[in-house]
């Protein structure tokens, strides 16, 4: 089972490592092209009201009630010859819902904004808000396109089948710097460029993956509306999507919320957030994420199996792996924090200012960066067993806590006071999650959660003694480069001072005959 999460986290990583990567290029290109300006903002709203509805509908309908049900579909295709037409129509029906729900939210979405788009910029603004209403329109196809892509990677993640799903953010991203380059000449601006991008990319989003679907056996079609609704498959898909709508929609809201005070709060504070969080998914996407989408179709299995003890052993091993990667890195990054975001964004048009910006709010995003990781693994847990409402109510806890902090640290903190109220209801989103996961009637979890706060203890004494040394030799190990282009002067003393952490941190972990590393380094030798 380890070598199994192991094998399919690897290769999942990779991919999300490289789709990350292209995804900070893409970032890096947005900065070079409007820096932290009033354009920069209009982009990054336009962009984040359908991504809004994206995860409501694609995300969270697929991952917490598709691939349940249909893992369930196909155990009974296994050993009954009848659930297979079964399985077809049950296809063909979400396949009519997604396409359904999206499509009319889609014309909704682009009649209502010039409503929604101004609601998210002050007056003062208000030459740049015609271009986020033009903005918004165009990019809110994106969501009917990666919504079908999200269907397609929900049948493929149930089938064990994780590379041509994890490469498609890879030909996203593509798309999105390629326009920025290519088209810029030829509009009005490069965020019009880039929203083009957008749609292009969620487009080869989807057509990329049908293939591998029609490969597996798979051929969704539509079929009618009444069917689809009355489909018995379907009916168990909206009842588990209903609760968590609502804790979802909670969660969303946060982003709303966050981006109508950081749009008010004055220029550059809404694109300098997403700036930071741009470098904080990169860690997150590439190892919670991925062991997050592959261990939910195996907790699916085991639990429908009963198998409580894998399970328990499973999501164990997933928390360690998440703790041991995020924890060090928290301390590493908050360090060398600045000279991260000198060397991915720092150009003409992203001043000084756009790196004072950033980094208030990147080091308030990377106090959370463990919690919001963790609430990753966490949440397939309760998916996998069909409890959508323990998440929902954590989320919406966790939704409480943010915008109550929200409201009170934009005035005397702006970006970083948002920055660090996600991280705090980050915070408050894990507690919660553990106070149900201990509640459970199938999982014995009793003892996991004092041996895993001592781990975590154990991993933030062992990146203090680690940081220390680095945090006082900073400027000494950055002095020898200071003259080179900022690619090498913030590059080379970076890989080397991550190598000298991570070494240090390695050697502390076999030491002390840590489980976790041990089990890797068996691992890689074979």
């Amino acid at each position: 089972m380890k070598r199994s999460l192991l094998s399919s986290g690897i290769k999942l990583s990779f991919l999300t490592f490289l789709s990350r990567i292209l995804g900070l290029i893409r970032e890096t290109t947005k900065a070079a092209f409007l820096g932290t300006s009033a354009l920069a903002d209009a982009f990054g709203i336009a962009f984040m009201i359908p991504n809004l509805f994206r995860r409501l509908f694609a995300e969270n309908s697929i991952s917490v009630a598709f691939i349940p049900v249909f893992k369930a579909y196909l155990e009974d295709s296994r050993t009954k010859p009848a659930a297979q037409a079964e399985l077809k129509d049950f296809l063909n029906a979400v396949c009519t819902l997604v396409s359904f729900a999206t499509a009319i939210t889609v014309i909704l979405g682009i009649a209502a904004a010039p409503f929604i788009a101004p609601c998210f910029l002050k007056s003062s603004d208000t030459e740049i808000i015609p271009e986020l209403i033009f903005l918004t329109r165009v990019m809110f196809p994106y969501l009917f396109v990666i919504s079908v892509a999200a269907f397609f990677q929900g049948i493929l993640n149930s089938v064990n089948v994780f590379t041509p799903s994890g490469f498609t953010p890879v030909l996203f991203n593509i798309a999105v710097i390629s326009a920025a380059h290519l088209l810029s000449p030829h509009t009005a601006n490069p965020a019009r460029a880039m929203a083009y991008g957008v749609i292009a990319g969620g487009t080869i989003q989807a057509l990329f993956q049908l293939p591998f679907v029609i490969k597996q056996g798979f051929k969704p079609a539509f079929t009618g509306l009444k069917r689809a609704f009355g489909n018995a498959g379907t009916k168990r898909v909206l009842k588990l999507i209903g609760p968590t709508i609502v804790g979802m929609a909670a969660y969303q809201l946060n982003d709303v919320v966050s981006t109508a005070l950081a749009g008010n709060a004055g220029t550059g504070i809404v694109s300098s957030l997403q700036y930071s969080l741009r470098l904080q998914e990169l860690i997150l996407g590439i190892f919670a994420v991925s062991v997050g989408t592959v261990i939910l179709p195996d907790l699916s299995s085991l639990a429908k199996r009963k198998e409580y003890e894998a399970f328990e052993r499973m999501l164990s091993q997933a928390m360690h792996i998440i703790a041991l990667i995020t924890i060090p890195i928290s301390f590493f990054l908050f360090v060398f924090g600045e000279n991260l975001i000198i060397l991915v964004y720092k150009t003409q048009r992203f001043s000084d200012r756009s790196v004072t910006l950033t980094l208030h709010a990147f080091r308030f995003h990377i106090a959370g960066l463990f919690f919001i990781a963790l609430n990753r693994i966490i949440a397939p847990a309760f998916y996998a067993q069909s409890d959508t409402k323990s998440p929902t109510f954590a989320g919406i806890g966790g939704f409480g806590v943010n915008i109550l902090l929200a409201l009170i640290l934009i005035k005397p903190m702006k970006g970083g006071g948002i920055a660090l109220a996600l991280s705090l209801a980050s915070f408050a989103n894990t507690v919660f999650l553990f106070i149900f996961l201990n509640k459970s009637k199938t999982l014995h979890t009793g003892s996991l959660l004092p041996s895993y706060v001592l781990y975590a203890a154990k991993l933030v004494l062992f990146s203090l003694i680690c940081i220390w040394p680095l945090y006082f030799f900073k400027e000494r190990l950055f002095m020898p480069f200071a003259h080179l282009h900022r690619f090498f002067a913030q590059g080379i003393p970076l890989c080397i001072a991550a190598l000298i952490f991570a070494l240090c941190g390695i050697c502390l972990l076999i030491v002390t005959k840590d489980k976790t590393i041990t089990y890797a380094l068996k691992r890689r030798r074979r």
